[in-house]
């Protein structure tokens, strides 16, 4: 009934225009956009309810959001300089349609590419960061995600900067073929050349966090955090089931799954994680 009582909050009214003049009047609308629907508990949310950490009030479920939601929630306000946004694919393949889609996914995201990298700082503590998104072709791992990453990596080698990652990716990007599939070799090398360099790694797994990149550089990190409810895994599980010819747990590919099995080392509450990165950044010579 309280859906009722607030329907000047849920509800707008616009002219009926299919309507005689005789009989034209307002047409109460509830628009599209201000609901969501928890994927957990199923549970319709009013989307302003759900506030800047997008967190289901029910059930605490981490709804998923973008980079620069992400970069609202984690890092100093105005810190963030982004870097690397120059780089174009050469479309290897010519896959039809492949650049209109690109196209449509920076228009509809405002991002460059499938990850925003750049420097920060986290409570005072310099860092170079990379947070993908998953709006924008599911964060699938192409040639410029691949090349992003390895350029922000070579530059906190160069200036002695721990590395933060967001992860987040639908696994490798289909319209690059086996070039896609190289980024996970390039990437995992230069990660290796910043731990020889004796500096700190990070890799916090959000949903989805799933093939290609799950199998490189998201389980390199030093501590590998987790957001609740995360999927996170390599194959998809009707593949694996099909494969071992036996059914899995329900919470399998869950990040608590994960933790359980010594995948993960901690799961974080998104409300908490700025906090918890400033503290292992501290506590793993942070830059300052």
């Amino acid at each position: 009934m309280s859906l009722f009582r607030k329907k000047d909050k849920y509800i707008r009214i616009t002219p009926n225009h299919s309507a005689s003049s005789a009989t034209s009047n307002l047409v109460p609308e509830v628009p599209d956009e201000l609901f969501a629907k928890c994927p957990s508990c199923k549970h319709l949310i009013y989307q302003k309810d759900l506030g800047l950490t997008k967190i289901c009030p029910r059930c605490s479920y981490n709804f998923r959001v973008s980079a620069q939601e992400r970069l609202e929630m984690v890092v100093d306000k105005d810190s963030f300089s982004e870097l690397f946004n120059d780089i174009e694919t050469k479309d290897p393949l010519n896959f039809p349609d492949y650049q209109k889609k690109i196209s449509q996914a920076r228009q509809k995201t405002g991002l460059h590419e499938a990850v925003l990298t750049g420097k920060a700082s986290i409570k005072g503590n310099n860092v170079a960061l990379a947070i993908m998104d998953s709006h924008f072709i599911m964060a699938s791992m192409g040639t410029v995600v691949g090349e992003k990453l390895t350029r922000l990596i070579e530059l906190a080698i160069e200036e002695s900067l721990p590395l933060v990652i967001f992860t987040a990716s639908g696994g490798a990007r289909m319209q690059e073929g086996i070039f896609s599939l190289m980024q996970m070799a390039k990437i995992s090398a230069v990660i290796k050349k910043h731990s020889k360099a004796g500096l700190f790694y990070l890799t916090i797994l959000t949903d989805p966090t799933t093939g290609g990149v799950t199998a490189s550089f998201a389980m390199q990190g030093d501590i590998i955090l987790a957001e609740p409810q995360s999927m996170v895994g390599f194959a998809g599980r009707r593949v694996i089931e099909t494969t071992v010819r036996q059914d899995l747990p329900e919470d399998f590919q869950k990040a608590e799954f994960l933790l359980s099995h010594g995948f993960v080392d901690a799961i974080v509450k998104r409300t908490d994680l700025r906090r918890t990165i400033a503290k292992l950044l501290d506590l793993h010579g942070g830059s300052k």
